[in-house]
């Protein structure tokens, strides 16, 4: 079973706070989502494998440690997935890109892919999938199928808020996925909101709410 990971070291839980106030403009949700995202991803690739190198300091030569050639993917759902891409890459600066997107069809209410552009070599690297918002689940579940369907095998979730029945419906679907996030709300309303939550994520990023 995959692993559940709720970050909330201290400054994740006032930036998130932070986040869900109404009255935080766009510049500053951007900026702590970026924030946010780098530590969330600071989390879900500490267990990236090691080897030794020899370097030569100002004192002397020495053995340390560097990654030892594991290639990460980032791969937003769209839109709102987007907001999460610069915080990573700042930490993981030779991260590929690739860009998912999904609508759900009116009448199935199924999730159909629209746009799938990923790394060339994706099969070979760790995959972080990023949306704000994990809420139904839906999204989340045909995106990780996506990418299974396209020989990716190590697939990561991460997210900075979900709704119970999101990591529900991952787990059932996708049980060996870890997923990171920074905070676990109470439940869905009858809208498919996350509850408390912070509204819909995409507006708040972009601006179009």
């Amino acid at each position: 079973m995959g692993k559940l990971v709720v970050v909330d070291h201290p400054l994740i839980q006032h930036k998130v706070t932070m986040m869900r106030d109404k009255n935080t403009n766009t510049k500053d949700f951007k900026q702590l989502l970026d924030e946010i995202s780098l530590l969330l991803a600071y989390e879900a690739t500490k267990d990236l494998p090691l080897m030794d190198v020899e370097v030569e300091t100002p004192i002397c030569k020495t053995k340390s440690k560097m990654l030892s050639g594991r290639s990460v993917g980032v791969v937003p759902i769209l839109r709102a997935g987007l907001g999460m891409v610069n915080g990573i890459t700042t930490l993981i600066p030779n991260a590929k890109v690739g860009h998912i997107g999904l609508y759900r069809d009116p009448e199935t209410h199924l999730p159909v892919e629209y746009y799938c552009k990923l790394p060339l070599d994706a099969e070979k690297r760790l995959i972080i999938i990023v949306d704000p918002m994990l809420a139904t689940g839906g999204s989340a579940v045909a995106a990780i199928q996506f990418l299974k369907d396209r020989g990716c095998k190590d697939i990561r979730m991460m997210n900075l808020i979900a709704a119970p029945e999101g990591v529900a419906a991952v787990r059932k679907a996708h049980p060996e996925v870890d997923i990171y996030v920074a905070a676990l709300d109470e439940r869905l309303n009858e809208n498919a909101y996350i509850v408390p939550g912070l509204g819909d994520a995409g507006d708040r990023i972009f601006g179009t709410k």
